[in-house]
């Protein structure tokens, strides 16, 4: 039976109405330590995956660090880091500063079959029809509200578009208990397994789909996966298992939650901030957005997937050894000199 789990850990729109709650702002100090860890490492652009926390000491920001860890497990969820001097920083650096910040929260997750560890999310080009796209190459349109293939997810906006794009989270933790409290017929229904399409990155010879239920239960705290046009893309398989009548009833109960203002909580992204969040508890979306290259307003994130240390144990389906297809190859995406 679907039970109400981490109510400390669930929010309304008014409880975090305050950007003041949710933004770590970061003073000259830890500015400084960020400049000082970066010159240790700068000549080694190439080699960013060797990189691990030891080779990014930050003092006092390292400890702030280990909160903001444990509030992003343990409470809130979702936190922006803001007041790395974008202007100051090329690209290269950008990102081991962010790739360092990150190796503090947790340990790099595969994001793709390629491999990538540090990956983009921009304009590359997909059509939202291409059976193979996925949210990060997609341009212009909204994204619906999902969680990602870890404990956390990390953006780091590089580059603002010309209009729109702002970033959406929701408390999926919170839709939880209210499903349960209100309608726990539909709360149970998804605790069974659904299908999600693979996109085309399964392993050789394996299965075109997976089977992750969207609410999982372990040692009394919530696990959430959550990625409908997944979900629906996996129907265009033969061989899927089909989408019961009240799962289906049950999802789109969950969307019209995500769309209510209530559980929603929107972000303006600046260049230089880093967004974290716990995928288990708080799902994800985008406004659409305009892009005019000629200016170059491009939006450009960058984005890693974490495992954090604070959770010690997670269901079978949440550990990352089940993607060592994709762990095998480790890599960086390139999509030019510049975002290395």
């Amino acid at each position: 039976m679907a039970r109400i789990l981490e109510t400390s850990a669930e929010w309304r729109a008014d409880d975090v109405a305050n950007p003041a709650i949710y933004t770590e702002l970061l003073d000259a100090d830890e500015v400084a330590q960020l400049d000082a860890a970066l010159a240790r490492v700068r000549d080694r652009v190439d080699d960013m995956l060797s990189i691990g926390k030891e080779d990014f000491p930050l003092g006092s920001l390292g400890e702030r660090i280990e909160r903001i860890e444990d509030e992003l497990i343990n409470g809130r969820g979702f936190v922006v880091l803001r007041g790395i001097p974008r202007e100051r920083y090329d690209n290269d650096e950008m990102c081991l500063l962010y790739w360092g910040i990150g190796m503090h929260l947790g340990k790099p997750w595969p994001q793709n079959k390629k491999g990538h560890l540090l990956g983009d999310v921009t304009d590359q080009g997909k059509a939202i029809n291409d059976p193979t796209s996925r949210g990060n190459e997609l341009g212009a349109i909204g994204l619906p509200y999902h969680s990602d293939g870890s404990d956390l997810v990390g953006l780091m906006c590089l580059e603002r578009s010309a209009e729109g794009g702002e970033s959406t989270v929701c408390n999926a933790l919170a839709i939880h208990n209210d499903l349960v409290r209100n309608a726990p017929e539909l709360a149970e229904a998804l605790y069974e397994a659904q299908p999600y399409d693979y996109r085309g990155e399964q392993r050789e010879g394996g299965k075109p789909y997976y089977m992750v239920p969207v609410f999982t239960e372990m040692n009394d705290r919530l696990f959430i996966r959550y990625i409908r046009p997944y979900i629906l893309a996996s129907q265009r398989h033969p061989d899927t298992p089909r989408i019961e009548e009240v799962a289906e009833r049950a999802m789109q109960r969950i969307d019209l939650m995500t769309q209510d203002p209530q559980y929603e909580v929107v972000m303006d992204f600046q260049p230089g901030d880093i967004q974290f969040i716990n995928n288990y508890h708080v799902l994800h979306g985008r406004r659409p957005y305009r892009d005019d290259p000629d200016s170059g307003k491009v939006r450009h994130l960058k984005r890693l997937w974490l495992e954090t240390e604070v959770l010690e144990e997670r269901p079978l389906h949440f550990q990352n050894n089940l993607r060592h297809h994709w762990e095998s190859k480790r890599s960086i995406s390139r999509l030019d000199k510049a975002t290395s």
